[in-house]
């Protein structure tokens, strides 16, 4: 999909215009264009249009209303719901309004189409001249990624198609990549995901890739990967099953991630580890009050069939820990109860490292992808802990599940090592500017700019 072009001179004009001194600029218009807007009701608010035509009734120029503060969304709408043709704003030249601007478009261009035939991109957006097309160039490339794989059906992304796809990115950017398997996974000590991916006849796996100097900085990404999820003998209801595609939302993410780290030379040693199952029903299923063993030799005891999510994570989480990375980023679609606690669209973050907790947080506002704390509150480690196993996997106490799924992955991460974990919808309930309703990358863009500064202090 084409979404950019290179400079021509029969651009439309869009002119950003701002509702405080709005009227400033209304006084200043031709006679025709005060009268067309008056008629149309157009204000200045950020993110509407107004279409201004010329004498001749073609287009003449777009009046287009934008944040008193560059705001990313502003013009998640333009792509998308401007009549055909080329376009280019006006006025802007500072390299951070022009790169928001040309980001916000790009995310509003996206459609995932692969299994219709829909609308295609009518409208093409000249480069602004101050804008970064590399750092868009590659944030729309990784969350294009993030957003087909969390869309695509489980019928045509099960742990298989999750595979090909990591193997796909490895190959891209030269990345070791190794996948340990079906009963490979009993053999080399990975017992949890075995456990957890054995009903499926997509054998479970752990995919394993690194990129980078051994000598830089080391970080490690691990991604949910639950590639569909019933529930298991828990089973879930209809209606708390139908979007379970997108609970390998975690997996895509730092998948999405990598490719920003890869694809800007970032000076890291990348490792990508991601579980990958499907959480199904079979004879050979897991059961309530089974008890897993895992990688690091804590037992599990099965609470509940439907929070396989955390114990597939705790192999990943102690693999990880054995190779000592500087820090440990995990994202997961993992908990009801951080979307009742803070939304669909705003992820919970929890961290046992305060000043990384900081470099995020402050990532997350300053691009505008928002992430927000939840405490590690280690009063509630009573409720993980299990009755004929080390930890359980669900708390009996149906309050702070976020934080106690939480606390149990904390049981495989060494206490010395910085580690974030980041719970998260990874779906876009509706349609908003620059965010259509189905998969979404959320907290990436933060994320990718924290570890920047982390792997620059």
């Amino acid at each position: 999909m084409k979404i950019f072009a290179s400079r021509r001179t029969d651009a439309v004009k869009i002119i950003p215009v701002k509702k405080i001194g709005f009227k400033k600029w209304m006084d200043a218009q031709p006679v025709y264009v005060k009268r067309w807007i008056k008629t149309v009701g157009f204000d200045g608010a950020a993110g509407n249009t107004c279409l201004i035509p010329n004498n001749d009734g073609s287009l003449g120029k777009i009046l287009w209303g934008v944040s008193n503060i560059p705001n990313i969304w502003d013009s998640g709408s333009l792509a998308r719901g401007l009549p055909h043709g080329t376009y280019t704003f006006e006025g802007f030249n500072d390299a951070k309004t022009s790169t928001l601007a040309a980001l916000g478009w790009g995310l509003g261009a996206y459609r995932f189409d692969k299994y219709k035939n829909s609308l295609k991109l009518k409208t093409l957006l000249q480069w602004p001249a101050a804008c970064d097309r590399k750092i868009v160039g590659q944030t729309l490339e990784a969350i294009f990624l993030v957003r087909d794989l969390i869309n695509t059906p489980a019928e045509d992304m099960g742990p298989s198609e999750l595979e090909k796809s990591a193997r796909t990115l490895a190959k891209k950017y030269q990345a070791k990549i190794k996948v340990i398997k079906g009963k490979q996974l009993l053999t080399k000590n990975y017992p949890a995901i075995h456990a957890i991916g054995r009903a499926s006849d997509d054998e479970p796996r752990l995919l394993d890739f690194t990129w980078g100097k051994p000598t830089h900085p080391k970080v490690t990404l691990i991604g949910k990967g639950v590639c569909f999820d019933t529930g298991g003998l828990d089973i879930k209801p209809a209606s708390g099953m139908k979007l379970m595609k997108k609970d390998m939302g975690g997996a895509a993410h730092v998948l999405g991630l990598a490719s920003m780290l890869m694809s800007s030379h970032s000076k890291v040693r990348l490792r990508v580890l991601i579980p990958a199952v499907e959480n199904n029903i079979a004879g050979n299923a897991i059961r309530p009050l089974d008890i897993i063993r895992t990688r690091n030799g804590k037992t599990i005891e099965i609470g509940h069939t439907d929070a396989e999510g955390r114990v597939i994570l705790a192999d990943a989480l102690s693999e990880a820990a054995r190779d000592n990375p500087g820090i440990i980023i995990d994202f997961a679609t993992l908990t009801g109860a951080a979307r009742v606690a803070l939304g669909t669209e705003l992820p919970a973050l929890f961290t046992n490292d305060d000043e990384f907790a900081k470099t995020l947080l402050a990532s997350g506002i300053s691009c505008q992808d928002e992430l927000w704390r939840l405490p590690l509150w280690s009063d509630y480690r009573r409720q993980i802990k299990g009755k004929t196993a080390d930890l359980t996997n669900s708390a009996e106490s149906g309050f702070g599940g976020a934080i106690t799924a939480a606390l149990f992955l904390q049981e495989f991460v060494e206490p010395t090592t910085s580690w974030a974990h980041i719970d998260l919808m990874a779906w876009n309930t509706t349609t908003r500017p620059g965010r259509p309703e189905g998969g979404e990358a959320m907290g990436l863009r933060a994320v990718y700019q924290a570890i920047l500064v982390w792997i620059g202090k």
